[in-house]
């Protein structure tokens, strides 16, 4: 195949990866600036596009966020592929400041007491709900009895509290990403036109030039 890695990577290696890129975090931020700078659209379109998918970030839909970015991005008249490219501020070195924010506000908002626990068995109550989902799903084929425990404490101490917590923080940092995008974009733009003027104004002094030398000779 032609897309197929020559040397398969382990679990361990592919998890290593994912915590730290090959290049380091500095060189996939400076991968995704790129990207956004070639992105073929408008800068308000763009940095729309950033500002859906940084907010998207913030909520506990994992595993969705491309789906949900993609969505906001429509929502907002956005750039689909900046959307996308926004949904990164969420990854392995920031998921934890973003849940511990999230959660807490979340509490503060309902009225609910935050448990400093929930800091050190965040990841373990998302395995707890998706053990339960799987086991509750095989037992509708094989008759085995259902156990809804792990995803109710789920829902109420985690989901919950993290989806209302997230709608603040992420319309701030969406707001931030609006803002920086947005001349970072249109600086880029302008001196991209600048080239391609300056370019093509070259071209054509060569190519009179080259005319006035057919004529004389």
């Amino acid at each position: 195949m032609v897309f197929k890695r020559r040397d398969k990577l382990s679990p361990l290696m592919w998890l290593s990866n994912v915590l730290w890129p090959k290049g380091g975090w500095h060189r996939a931020a400076l991968y995704l600036r790129h990207r956004l700078h070639r992105l073929p659209d408008t800068p308000q379109k763009i940095a729309r596009g950033v500002a859906a998918g940084v907010f998207v970030s913030f909520t506990p839909f994992f595993g969705l966020h491309f789906v949900i970015a993609f969505l906001g991005a429509k929502l907002v008249r956005g750039n689909f592929i900046a959307a996308l490219l926004g949904t990164f501020v969420g990854n392995p070195l920031t998921y934890v400041p973003i849940g511990v924010i999230s959660l807490k506000m979340g509490h503060f908002m309902l009225g609910t007491a935050f448990d400093h626990a929930h800091e050190r068995s965040f990841v373990g109550k998302f395995f707890d709900a998706a053990r339960d989902f799987w086991i509750n799903f095989k037992a509708l084929f094989t008759g085995a009895d259902a156990n809804w425990d792990g995803l109710i404490v789920f829902g109420r101490e985690v989901f919950l509290p993290y989806l209302v917590g997230g709608i603040l923080p992420g319309l701030v940092a969406a707001i931030a990403a609006y803002y920086l995008t947005l001349p970072m974009i249109v600086a880029y733009q302008a001196r991209r036109k600048k080239r391609l003027r300056a370019k093509l104004e070259k071209l054509r002094k060569r190519a009179a030039g080259e005319k006035v030398s057919g004529k004389r000779g």
